[in-house]
């Protein structure tokens, strides 16, 4: 019961990034506070293919797509984010200075339980 409410603030969290900005697994877990990057990444692997939250807007520190064993995630994640004005450099990395989001305003933090 407690992973699900917890992946449910996770969710939260990831739906108040907008378009055309990107978070990190570990931004995402210092925000909900109780987990670390890697549960963001269970918790995202969990959702349905037709789920309204915007998973494709979280990467990882490098500002790079994390890639799955197997799929093709990382092709739909690139051309999603790409659609939303998110440049990568040859490196296949997101600068993050630019397309960083800076995380949710601490009174919807307050209104919702995280701080």
């Amino acid at each position: 019961m407690k992973t699900h409410s917890l992946y449910e603030r996770i969710y939260e969290v990831i739906r108040q990034i907008p378009v055309g900005r990107v978070a990190t697994y570990g931004q995402i877990a210092a925000i909900v506070g109780e987990c670390g990057a890697r549960t963001v990444g269970y918790a995202l692997a969990a959702l349905r293919s037709d789920t309204s939250v915007p998973w494709h807007r979280v990467v990882n520190r490098q500002g790079k797509i994390s890639l799955r064993a197997h799929g093709s995630e990382g092709q739909e994640q690139r051309a999603r984010l790409e659609a939303e004005g998110v440049t990568f450099d040859s490196d296949h990395r997101i600068d993050l200075s630019q397309f960083g989001w800076v995380g949710p305003k601490s009174d919807w933090r307050v209104a919702h339980g995280m701080i």
